[in-house]
């Protein structure tokens, strides 16, 4: 499945370059008008990320739910999530992060109360998870959240390699290939694509959908070439 991003900071679109706050590009002052046309070009699902909430610097709120509001296909979300009221607003699915590292009991509370609506975000650089929008290390290993977290109701674990967001360098297609065979859980993968032949790849790794953001943007390739590299 193709996850086309919007990554939100001060209600515009960005891409932060391996996650830098002091790196960004702005790509469009109108996300609805930019969730439209991903729709218009065959997307199924949008996800979303505000980038303020992640930090704690602000929020994007009205802005995702604007956009869940103004397209017929579901919207995935995170940055900054710990409770059920996105979800309660009309997003599709919602993606715990560091909220998830710190309390997996949220986890669990929420997984069953919104059984396949709740994602766990995994940010990792090297291999060990991130939190409070990429800036602080945990101390954890990936595969040691991920088999944690693994709990009933987990729609997917949505997996970020830091190092690589925004880079258009190629995913991290071996350590994301261990993961999704060393779980149950649905994998998400984020970070690095640059070409159709990237998309390709990880659909033979075994992972569940695909993020990708700057390739979009830059015209790297088009929705519809992504719809087809990423089909079954």
């Amino acid at each position: 499945m193709l996850y086309p991003a919007i990554d939100l900071r001060g209600g515009r679109v960005v891409r932060l370059h391996q996650g830098d706050f002091d790196r960004e590009t702005v790509y469009g002052d109108d996300p609805v008008a930019v969730a439209r046309s991903f729709v218009a070009a065959g997307a199924r699902w949008i996800h979303v990320v505000d980038l303020d909430a992640a930090r704690r610097d602000g929020s994007n709120r009205d802005v995702v739910l604007a956009i869940a509001a103004a397209v017929d296909i579901p919207v995935q979300t995170g940055g900054g999530v710990r409770d059920a009221s996105l979800l309660e607003a009309g997003v599709a699915r919602v993606v715990l992060g560091s909220a998830a590292v710190e309390d997996p009991a949220l986890v669990r509370a929420l997984a069953s109360q919104w059984p396949g609506r709740v994602a766990v975000g995994l940010d990792h650089r090297d291999g060990e998870v991130r939190v409070r929008g990429w800036a602080e290390g945990s101390g954890r290993r990936l595969h040691d959240v991920a088999a944690e977290l693994a709990v009933p109701g987990v729609a997917a674990f949505v997996v970020t390699d830091i190092s690589r967001d925004a880079t258009l360098t190629g995913p991290d297609v071996e350590g994301l290939a261990g993961l999704a065979a060393a779980t149950e859980v649905p994998v998400i993968a984020s970070g690095g694509v640059g070409t159709v032949a990237d998309l390709a790849a990880l659909r033979a790794t075994g992972v569940a959908g695909v993020i990708v953001g700057k390739a979009l943007y830059e015209g790297r390739f088009s929705i519809e070439e992504a719809l087809v590299s990423c089909a079954p």
